[in-house]
């Protein structure tokens, strides 16, 4: 028994100490308490995406290799080593969020900037245009006008020359600010719409799955809201699809997990051309993939199902010169036959559960069938 109790995590041999458990039905009754391996998966999944940046799309190699290990032994995410990591990660996540907004606004700053400088400029230049013609204004009326002489006519003409040099000159100073600040204004407006297309760009990228361009699990499930709430108003039919990779980890061994990746990203390719627009499909985690299939009739789901086995198994992937044959296990449930979306998906992961138990590359439907 000891043995056993050394073998335990901290705080399941805290859990010992506490209720002094000292019997083989003691200990079972502990273990039984233990997350499912399964639920543990689906939790590492969740906390990988979780910690990939909202925003910045910055890689960390250090983070991928983390949880290449946590995927080889899913135990590791209990240890308080790996935990300290992933709090790190956290930390991380937040500070290259939060640089990527301040370098985005920064141009928002300049305008602020430039524009007020614009205005003083434009407010100093009237400001000395209209004391240069109220002083010429002043010397015109202290001319006496009666005094018919050449001399004085002469003096108002040079007044007036002299009036209309320098209303000239204002109006060229003024004329050379407005191209001025026009240019400046063109550039900011540039820069603003280059700054909306980099932010619109990294949205739709924040949105997308990096490695096969599906949706991601929290964007999926955002359209998801979306599709079921379509279909509460007006009963438009779905299908909900659980896909897993039949041995992955195999593959990840034989070819590496460049070759992995060859495999998901080429496998999500198929999935998202085979889907019509109001249709969706996401990277659930690891290797499995979830859609939503609108449908009429049950023959149109069945012939989607069917397309789908049919390019994955009746063709290789190709990763460098090496072909590859891989399949695919399938749950299905329609979303009639559920009080929620939730309960259908839960319905879709355990068929899902019982084809890869029952022998795998096999689709089965909530009524039984399968293909």
């Amino acid at each position: 028994m000891q043995e056993f109790f050394e073998n335990l995590c901290e705080i399941e041999k805290l859990e010992i100490k506490k209720n002094q458990i000292n019997s083989a039905e003691g200990l079972i009754s502990l273990l039984l308490k233990r997350a499912p391996r399964k639920n543990v998966r689906v939790l590492v999944n969740i906390l990988k995406q979780s910690l990939l940046p909202s925003i910045s799309q910055d890689e960390n190699k250090e983070l991928e290799e983390l949880f290449l290990e946590i995927d080889k032994d899913e135990n590791l995410i209990f240890e308080k080593e790996v935990q300290e990591k992933i709090e790190q990660f956290i930390s991380q996540r937040f500070e290259k969020d939060k640089q990527v907004i301040i370098e985005k606004t920064s141009d928002l700053s300049k305008l602020v900037f430039i524009m007020e400088e614009f205005l003083n400029e434009a407010i100093s230049s009237s400001g000395n245009g209209s004391k240069n013609v109220l002083n010429i204004k002043e010397k015109l009326k202290s001319i006496d006008i009666n005094d018919g002489s050449l001399e004085t006519l002469s003096m108002v003409q040079a007044e007036l020359i002299n009036a209309a040099s320098s209303i000239e000159e204002e109006m060229n100073k003024v004329s050379n600010k407005l191209q001025s600040g026009k240019t400046k204004v063109q550039e900011l407006e540039d820069k603003i719409k280059n700054l909306e297309d980099e932010l619109k760009k990294t949205k739709n990228e924040s949105m997308r799955d990096h490695l096969t361009g599906l949706l991601t699990r929290k964007t999926f499930f955002e359209e998801l809201k979306r599709i079921d709430s379509s279909y509460e108003r007006m009963g438009t039919q779905y299908a909900i699809i659980f896909f897993d990779i039949d041995h992955f980890k195999k593959i990840n061994d034989t070819f590496g997990h460049e070759g992995g990746d060859i495999v998901l990203s080429t496998f999500g390719k198929i999935l998202n051309k085979s889907i019509r627009d109001l249709d969706i499909v996401g990277r659930y985690g690891g290797e499995e993939f979830i859609a939503i299939v609108h449908f009429k009739e049950t023959k149109e789901l069945l012939l989607f199902l069917k397309r789908i086995k049919s390019i994955v198994t009746e063709n290789n992937f190709i990763y460098k010169d090496k072909q590859l044959k891989v399949t695919f296990s399938a749950g299905v449930t329609i979303r009639n036959s559920y009080k929620n979306y939730d309960e259908a998906i839960n319905k879709a992961d355990k068929l899902l559960y019982e084809a890869k138990k029952s022998g795998r590359n096999k689709i089965i439907l909530e009524n039984g069938m399968e293909f």
